[in-house]
């Protein structure tokens, strides 16, 4: 192996152990925001609502699915169409413990910051319609939301290093070699 080569290996390791640290810091974030909210999230393996077709993922997240479940994507078939490509014949996530950072949040009362036409700064906010009793979503405090960016930013910041620059995005269904149309 050359030194190029051997600087990539390490590249790609480094940003895959990147990548889980922030899985880690994303589920602990997402458990907190989920146990404030109790019988309201009706998400339960199975519901399968959020896991839909045409989703896309940064190339380091692909990568990191595709170390992890070489076996899966070599010897099986994606799901249907309109559905997510991972979700089993039960509505479950064949790759749980390594979904995508989009995936870990689902569900959840989501918040974020849009600017408008005006250059004006508005908060905005959104949750699944099966989660949508209870307070409204607009009377929570934040810190019972997702805040959608911080975590967005330091994943494209991953990807960026991760892609020598290049902000790749790779669609789920693209990972399975055996794929049907």
């Amino acid at each position: 192996m050359n030194n190029h080569s051997e600087s990539r290996v390490f590249r790609d390791h480094l940003a895959m152990a990147r990548l889980q640290e922030l899985y880690d810091e994303v589920d602990a974030e997402a458990q907190r925001v989920a146990a404030e909210h109790g019988a309201r999230l009706q998400c339960r393996k199975g519901c399968s609502q959020c896991c839909v077709d045409g989703l896309t993922v940064f190339a380091v997240e692909a990568e990191n699915i595709q170390r992890q479940h070489a076996r899966l994507l070599a010897s099986d078939s994606p799901h249907p169409v309109a559905g997510c490509a991972f979700l089993d014949n039960e509505g479950g996530c064949r790759i749980y413990p390594d979904r995508p950072y989009v995936c870990r949040t689902q569900g959840l009362p989501l918040r974020w910051i849009d600017e408008t036409v005006d250059f004006e700064f508005v908060e905005l906010r959104d949750i699944c319609p099966l989660n949508d009793e209870g307070v409204p979503i607009e009377e929570l405090d934040e810190s019972e939301c997702w805040t959608i960016g911080p975590v967005e930013e330091r994943l494209a910041k991953l990807q960026s290093e991760f892609g020598q620059g290049e902000m790749a995005r790779v669609p789920l269904r693209c990972l399975f070699k055996c794929q049907t149309p």
